[in-house]
């Protein structure tokens, strides 16, 4: 780990990390169904592991969800363990959100025979055929972020790695109280859907703010189903609340269309608080517009980890059912830092030259 990815995501989760002795109800982070989380740290591998592994002419390969900045992160963390290790990397797919298309991937990837199959599943539910099929190919399988709930841990597959949902939780709380300087009406926007990752986010933001910012308030409360709504959600929770001062989005995709809308409305006053980084998030942020933060989470880690429970497992060692990375607050002034810190690269030259 550099010393920058260090710096952000240990010291920014050690300074303002949840009193835990006075908040013992605090929301946590758990797996599909009710499993403890652990830390990332916590997967271990010898130098005589290392040289066993670079021995067995193992292979893996990777079936996502979509391609994008986050995931591109997480690969390249992966791949880069899997060199470490002498695993080669076979196959790598994209199912731009598309559960069928996912479907038929994971059964080319199968023809190939892998030794170790890395996958964000599109839908959990209908992921469960899916993913059934490869264990009994006798495939290792670690899930990013999302575990079917049917698909047994140990069995059917050998963990899931995530970011901490409940740390990011709080971090989101927390910068949107220093976005609003203490005190502030809140528009809330939360995923409705089925899905534990996000729903486990937003939970434990509601839960930080009503617990730990007595000056906060949220007044206005939306589900989003289709993230294409998302700017008629935030066009009538505006114009029914023009009070709002700070909106929660759960990941930045449909915050840009919030940003739209405070555009359109000539909202300049209105801060957005939202998870992981993007290049027009971050432009708006570098220029002083309405992004006030972004969470980002240690993206590149999570696929070194998950590369390197596959490869425990392959040694026939146990991995814990979930395993978490921290996360940190993204503003201007470490805009840079935090970027390369979450996703290991340099942040696009348009937001460098925003910044500069």
């Amino acid at each position: 780990m550099s010393a920058n990815r260090r710096q952000f995501i240990v010291g920014l989760l050690c300074a303002s990390a949840l009193p835990t002795a006075v908040f013992a109800d605090a929301p946590k982070t758990t797996g599909p169904n009710g499993e403890p989380a652990a830390p990332a740290s916590s997967v271990i591998l010898s130098d005589l592991d290392v040289e066993k592994l670079q021995a067995g002419g193992y292979t893996a390969a990777f079936a996502w969800h979509e391609l994008y900045d986050w995931s591109a992160a997480v690969s390249r963390g992966a791949q880069d363990e899997f060199a470490r290790l002498g695993i080669k990397v076979v196959a790598e797919t994209n199912a731009s959100f598309d559960a069928a298309r996912q479907t038929g991937d994971v059964e080319t990837v199968l023809a190939l025979a892998p030794s170790i199959l890395i996958s964000l599943p599109v839908d959990s539910e209908s992921g469960t055929a899916t993913y059934g099929k490869v264990a009994k190919a006798g495939t290792r399988l670690v899930f990013i972020d999302n575990a079917p709930a049917e698909l047994a841990q140990g069995t059917d597959y050998v963990t899931t790695v995530t970011s901490d949902r409940a740390i990011i939780g709080a971090r989101t709380a927390e910068a949107m109280n220093a976005a609003l300087g203490g005190s502030g009406k809140i528009g809330y926007i939360f995923h409705d859907a089925n899905f534990q990752v996000t729903n486990q986010r937003d939970q434990a933001f509601v839960w930080n703010i009503e617990n730990r910012f007595p000056g906060l308030e949220i007044v206005a409360r939306a589900g989003m189903a289709d993230p294409a709504r998302i700017e008629d959600i935030a066009n009538a929770m505006l114009t029914q609340n023009p009070q709002i001062t700070g909106i929660y989005v759960p990941w930045t995709e449909p915050a840009l269309g919030v940003l739209a809308v405070l555009r359109q409305l000539g909202r300049e006053d209105v801060k957005i608080v939202s998870i992981d980084l993007n290049e027009p998030a971050a432009l708006d942020m570098a220029k002083g517009g309405s992004v006030a933060a972004l969470v980002a989470d240690d993206a590149y880690a999570i696929g070194v980890t998950a590369a390197r429970a596959a490869a425990a497992s392959l040694l026939d060692r146990k991995v814990d059912p979930i395993l978490v990375v921290g996360a940190g607050i993204v503003r201007k002034d470490n805009l840079a830092e935090g970027w390369r810190a979450s996703l290991n690269t340099a942040p696009p030259q348009s937001v460098l030259d925003a910044l500069n």
